[in-house]
C-alpha cells in the first residue's frame, strides 16, 4: 500500500506546485494588467490599434487626433470591411486620420497583428510604435510584438472600456472574469510556444485566435 501511495503522493505535490504558480501568475497578471505604467506624452512613428474589443478604436483616432503620430495602422480588419466605411462610421471622430490611416487585413490572432505590424512598420521605415489594445489582452499583444519586432520602440496604451450600455453589474462581471481567465491561459500557451512548437507544432491553443471584425459597427463593440 505504502509504495502505491508514493507516486500518489508526487503527483499531488506537482498538482498543488502548479497550481500555487498559476494563481502566482494569475495575480500578477491582473496587478500588471490594471497598473500600468502609460506615457500619455510620447510621440510615436505610428499608433496601431488591434480590433476586437471595445473602445479600441476611438481610442486610437483620439490619440491620432490629439498628434501623437504620424500613421494610424489598424491590424485584424475583416476582408469585407473597407476604409471609406470605417471612417464614415466613427464620424468626426475619424477626420483627422482620414489622410493617414490604413488597415490590415491579413492578421487573424495576435501572432498575425504581430507579423502583419512588423512587415507594415519595415515598408514605412518607422522605428517606434504607440500599441492600443485592451487592457487584458495588452501582456499577449507586447509579447508578441516584441519578438516580432525587437528593435522597435513600443509604447503601450491599454484600454479600459465600460461595460456594455444595458449589461447588468453581474453579467458583466461574470463575463470579465471568463475573459480575464482565457486570455491569462492564451499568454501561458504565447510564452510557451517558441519552446513548445519543434516538439508538438499542433498543440491546442499554441496560436490562439482572436477573431477579426466581420462588419464595420463590430469594430466598436467587440468582446468588453
Amino acid at each position: 500500500m505504502t509504495r502505491l501511495l508514493r507516486p500518489l503522493r508526487w503527483i499531488a505535490a506537482l498538482a498543488g506546485t502548479a497550481l500555487v504558480l498559476w494563481l502566482a501568475g494569475f495575480a500578477w497578471f491582473i496587478v500588471s494588467s490594471l497598473s500600468p505604467s502609460v506615457d500619455r506624452a510620447a510621440h510615436t512613428d505610428a499608433i496601431v490599434v488591434l480590433t476586437g474589443g471595445r473602445a479600441r478604436l476611438e481610442t486610437g483616432f483620439d490619440l491620432f487626433g490629439k498628434g501623437k503620430a504620424r500613421m494610424l495602422f489598424i491590424s485584424g480588419v475583416n476582408q469585407e470591411v473597407h476604409r471609406a466605411a470605417l471612417m464614415r462610421l466613427y464620424g468626426t471622430l475619424a477626420d483627422p486620420a482620414r489622410c493617414c490611416t490604413v488597415l490590415g487585413h491579413d492578421a487573424d490572432d495576435t501572432f498575425g497583428n504581430a507579423r502583419e505590424t512588423a512587415e507594415w512598420m519595415a515598408r514605412e521605415r518607422f522605428a517606434s510604435l504607440r500599441l492600443v489594445t485592451s487592457w487584458y489582452h495588452m501582456p499577449r499583444a507586447l509579447l508578441e510584438f516584441r519578438r516580432a519586432m525587437p528593435g522597435i520602440a513600443i509604447v503601450a496604451t491599454p484600454v479600459f472600456a465600460r461595460r456594455a450600455a444595458g449589461q447588468g453589474r453581474m453579467a458583466a462581471w461574470f463575463d470579465a472574469a471568463a475573459l480575464t481567465l482565457g486570455e491569462y491561459d492564451k499568454l501561458i500557451a504565447s510564452w510557451l510556444r517558441p519552446a513548445v512548437a519543434p516538439l508538438w507544432p499542433r498543440m491546442p491553443g499554441i496560436k490562439p485566435a482572436d477573431r477579426p471584425e466581420t462588419t464595420a459597427a463590430a469594430a466598436a463593440s467587440g468582446p468588453p
